[in-house]
């Protein structure tokens, strides 16, 4: 069964966990509606305690949501259980390896709980694919800790799912392996495989989303394209470089901030919605400034990730 357009489909989903002795219940997620579209790479964002984890343990099968609807690849969890959980496949965050178990061993007993018939399973090429031919016998316990995490990626990928979600894949690994995942990433996704990122690395993000969700307190605060996300951001900077030196005053427009840099640039801050780079350029030139050089910068994810989380922060209710 493939899905007309969305890999997944949520529509309110909450999950409130019971109160356990002195610690009151507490809602983890409130209503979260959210559609990720088949065949992309989608980012989910959060500070620590936002509920993504929830969201991914739940869409896993290892959490019972309270309310709402999850349908995966077409799939509605509720109806189809076994179908809608081997549409996915998760990396998590933290090694749950046997360590007296083989890489190969490891991925045979994977595919066998998904019942993957021993002539379609695809062991050593998920090996290759993570660079662990070479360790393919080698006890679990003797991996480093990045041989360890390639191999939560090969666990993921032994039933051949249709999204995968990656949880914080790149969290305290080398450039190597690093790039190694990337590149898989994109191969998996260039073959048709939907894949679910959450990562506090915001350039990473930045680079590999498509599209991009940003939940806080359990709430859903931003979902859009990656670029549009980052074009919500109304503050550009424009760094000038003098050609002489910098007067002690500078007469800007209101609403105007100037930084006087330590490589000898000024750095004026604005709103594009009220001011446009050639009005401060005149500005600039009418205090008697030569220009010997200019560049802008734009908001980047950060600058949109605090933004949007300060401001649900500001609207959360007591």
């Amino acid at each position: 069964m493939n899905p007309t357009e969305n890999a997944i489909e949520i529509t309110g989903l909450r999950k409130t966990y019971a109160a356990q002795g002195r610690a009151p219940a507490r809602t983890a997620l409130h209503g979260i509606d959210l559609t990720v579209p088949a065949g992309s790479i989608f980012g989910l964002l959060g500070p620590n305690g936002a509920g993504k984890s929830t969201l991914i343990n739940i869409l896993a099968g290892l959490v019972r949501k309270s309310a709402g609807r999850v349908r995966i690849w077409g799939f509605d969890q509720d109806v189809n259980p076994r179908q809608s959980r081997a549409a996915i496949g998760v990396m998590p965050q933290e090694p749950n390896i046997d360590p007296f178990f083989t890489p190969r061993a490891l991925l045979e007993v994977q595919a066998g709980l998904y019942g993957v018939p021993a002539r379609a399973r695809r062991t050593d090429e998920i090996l290759a694919m993570v660079g662990l031919t070479e360790q393919a016998e080698a006890y679990a316990r003797s991996l480093s800790g990045g041989m360890r995490r390639r191999l939560l990626l090969g666990k993921a990928l032994v039933h051949a799912p249709q999204v995968l979600v990656l949880d914080e894949p790149t969290a305290g690994v080398d450039i190597e392996l690093r790039q190694m995942l990337w590149a898989n990433v994109r191969r998996l996704n260039e073959d048709g495989m939907t894949i679910i990122l959450t990562t506090h690395y915001l350039e990473e993000a930045e680079a590999m989303c498509d599209e991009i969700a940003i939940i806080d307190r359990g709430r859903v605060v931003a979902r859009d394209a990656t670029p549009a996300l980052l074009g919500r951001m109304d503050s550009k900077t424009l760094v000038i470089r003098p050609d002489g030196t910098l007067p002690d005053r500078l007469d800007l427009p209101d609403g105007v901030q100037a930084e006087r840099r330590d490589d000898g640039t000024l750095a004026l801050s604005y709103a594009r919605s009220a001011h446009t780079a050639g009005a401060l350029i005149a500005a600039v030139q009418a205090a008697g400034i030569g220009i010997a050089d200019i560049a802008t910068e734009e908001a980047d994810l950060e600058d949109v990730f605090l933004a949007l989380t300060a401001g649900a922060a500001r609207a959360a209710p007591a």
